[in-house]
């Protein structure tokens, strides 16, 4: 055969095994990408920038139901959102978390008052008002197998010269953990509840800053 044709005959196969290749590296690569945006993150706007350049407290209600059965979630979420928000969210001033239970504390009728009359009476030009509806470990009745869900509602008051206004009302749900059929053998009490709380927390405090979340994110 005259070497001609033999090189013709080779460059369709040739032109085969470049496609071939060239697929396997398409299908590399955009794996490559699905891992990245899998993995990665992106920054999401904050919903509510009315902290900023102005006073702020931190005020979490809970039924009593709720916190004889948790009390450390109150003293815990007032603590975290509000060190969250003052690290972030560009404040003039915050009321310290303290200062709050204090208030909480010594004035058990605040539960009668107003959210209104709260912000006038901690004297802060916004009241972000967290009222913590669930926070629950287990399903009811099943004790050994975890299904920690916290739910709440963020309220932030507006005190504009002693004009207030609900300006930020938005539900909140986080759930851990992020599988069915997790026991009290294969994850410790005290996992579920700090990685619950911190869910909790770190949504809450999301709304009112610019920040960075995974692209799955699975809370």
């Amino acid at each position: 055969m005259h070497p001609t044709a033999r090189l013709f005959r080779f460059i369709p196969l040739a032109l085969a095994l470049a496609l071939a290749g060239g697929c396997a590296i398409g299908q590399l690569i955009g794996g490559m990408a699905a891992s990245a945006e899998r993995e990665g993150s992106h920054k999401v706007a904050a919903k509510y920038t009315g902290l900023r350049n102005r006073t702020f407290a931190v005020f979490i209600a809970a039924d009593r139901t709720l916190q004889s059965e948790f009390p450390q979630v109150v003293p815990a979420f007032t603590r975290e959102i509000t060190r969250r928000l003052s690290e972030n969210a560009g404040a003039a001033g915050v009321l310290p978390a303290d200062e709050v239970l204090q208030f909480q504390f010594r004035r058990p009728g605040w539960t009668a008052m107003s959210q209104e009359d709260i912000a006038k009476e901690l004297e802060v030009d916004r009241l972000v008002f967290i009222e913590l509806n669930d926070f629950t470990l287990n399903d009811p009745g099943n004790r050994y197998e975890w299904r920690g869900v916290a739910s709440g509602t963020i309220r932030v008051i507006e005190n504009n010269e002693s004009r207030f206004k609900l300006a930020f009302n938005e539900p909140v749900r986080v759930a851990y953990p992020d599988s069915e059929g997790q026991s009290i053998d294969t994850i410790a009490a005290q996992t579920v509840l700090s990685e619950l709380s911190r869910r909790f927390c770190e949504r809450s405090a999301w709304a009112s800053y610019d920040h960075e979340e995974a692209n799955i994110l699975k809370y």
